[in-house]
Formats: structure tokens, C-alpha cells, sequence
């Protein structure tokens, strides 16, 4: 089941010194991080409270399974007590993981996960089963893995029209253009790559990935050939989705 994982950071900082109460002077820092996964009917949250007293830090963690009100509802009874007294910082982190599947006869196979955190995504592939060498990796229109090929999935995601190229590059490059990686003797490889031209689930089409696809290709990305770099068949696939 692929499922996308929401991350509230609720940084909980209590004030300390009251001059005028002296049990004031007795409190500790304390954090709150809730960790909330959702599935497709299920949420779980992870609670972890930590405070920090003479130099030496405690942990509790508690976890809650339900509904996504349910728990919900118990993350905010658990953290209601500590609002009227510290500054909340919320902070949101969304995760989709997926897996690749081999196409074109190939062995390729791997596990993609996207993280967008503070305005950017993360990107990291790790990828096994292919030949020792150069591999083109890029995101294509759909998230469609259907065909034997991979070709189901369309051309290189471009929303914004421009040519192929590397990224970044002034002569223009497709946002789907991620480029190329290195597999080791074993038949392995490892991508991480981060951007803030991306997005997960947004509602700007020039940026959002979901629904999209990640095409291993069998060969190299000479970044220069159009209209998608003459990288050869695509021999693993995946749907960016849910």
C-alpha cells in the first residue's frame, strides 16, 4: 500500500525565570514532535515528549491507531495543556514512498521516496538490479507502468516547455530532467537529489509531481539529444501516487 506520511513538529518552548514564582524556576524545556501517517483509512501518531533537566534528557512516547479525527482529537487533548504556556511552532512534512518496478525484460527494481520539507523535495532512489555503469533517471508525464515497456508513463514530465537539457542548465531543461547515476559492480545505485522547482500535491501544475512517473532508463542521459536525451529502453517504473 503506498501511503504519504505527515510530519507536525510541535516545538514546545516553555518559558522559564518567573522572578515572582519560584516554581517557574523549576521547569524544564520541553519538545513535542507528533508524527501522523496516514494511510488509506487508517492514521496512526506518534507522540514524543522530551525534556531536558540538569543536562540529561527524558523520553515518552505514546501512540495512538484510529480514525484520522479520532486521533487527531487525542494529539490535541495531549498537547492542549502546554498551549497557554509555551510558543508553538508547527512544522508539516510530507513523505510518499513507492516501489520500482522492473520493465523491458529487466531485473531493475528499487524504492523511490519523495520528501518535501521547508519548501523543498528530497528525492532518493535506491535501485538494484542493473548493469554496472552510467543510467539515466527521470520523471515522466503519468503514472502509468501498465505496458511491458514503460511507455504507458508518456514523455519527460515538461510543464514548462522548454528543451531538454541538464538541470539547471541556462539553456533550458525539462523539470522531469533529474539525470543520471552511477551503478556500482553489485548492480546498485543510490539518487538523492533536491529541489525547490517541485512539489507534492499542490496546486501548481509547474511544480507538482504527484501523478507523475519515475522512468529508470538502460543507459546514459547525453543531456543534449532531443526530445529526452537518447538514454535507451526504460527498464523500471513507478506511478508517483498515494
Amino acid at each position: 500500500m503506498k501511503r504519504i506520511l505527515f510530519t507536525a513538529g510541535l516545538s514546545l518552548l516553555l518559558a522559564i525565570g518567573c522572578q515572582n514564582n519560584p516554581k517557574k524556576d523549576k521547569e524544564t524545556p520541553k519538545t513535542v514532535e507528533v508524527k501522523v501517517e496516514k494511510t488509506d483509512s487508517l492514521t496512526k501518531a506518534t507522540v514524543i515528549t522530551k525534556r531536558t533537566e540538569n543536562g540529561q534528557v527524558s523520553e515518552e512516547i505514546q501512540v495512538f491507531e484510529g480514525t484520522h479525527e479520532e486521533v487527531m482529537e487525542k494529539v490535541s487533548l495531549l498537547t492542549e495543556d502546554s498551549k497557554s504556556e509555551a510558543e508553538i511552532v508547527r512544522k508539516t512534512v510530507k513523505k510518499v514512498q513507492f516501489q520500482l518496478d522492473p520493465k523491458s525484460g529487466s531485473s531493475t527494481q528499487g524504492k523511490v521516496t519523495l520528501t518535501e520539507e521547508d519548501g523543498k523535495v528530497t528525492f532518493e532512489a535506491n535501485i538494484s538490479g542493473l548493469n554496472e555503469g552510467v543510467h539515466a533517471i527521470h520523471i515522466h508525464q503519468k503514472a502509468d507502468c501498465s505496458s511491458d515497456d514503460g511507455k504507458s508513463s508518456g514523455g519527460h514530465w515538461n510543464p514548462t516547455f522548454e528543451d531538454h537539457g541538464a538541470w539547471g542548465s541556462e539553456t533550458g531543461f525539462h523539470r522531469g530532467d533529474i539525470g543520471n547515476f552511477d551503478a556500482d559492480s553489485s548492480g546498485s545505485g543510490t539518487v538523492v537529489f533536491s529541489t525547490d522547482l517541485w512539489c507534492l500535491d499542490c496546486d501548481d501544475p509547474v511544480k507538482n509531481v504527484m501523478g507523475k512517473a519515475v522512468i529508470v532508463h538502460q543507459g546514459e542521459d547525453d543531456l543534449v539529444s532531443q526530445p529526452s536525451g537518447a538514454a535507451g529502453a526504460r527498464i523500471s517504473c513507478a506511478g508517483i501516487i498515494y
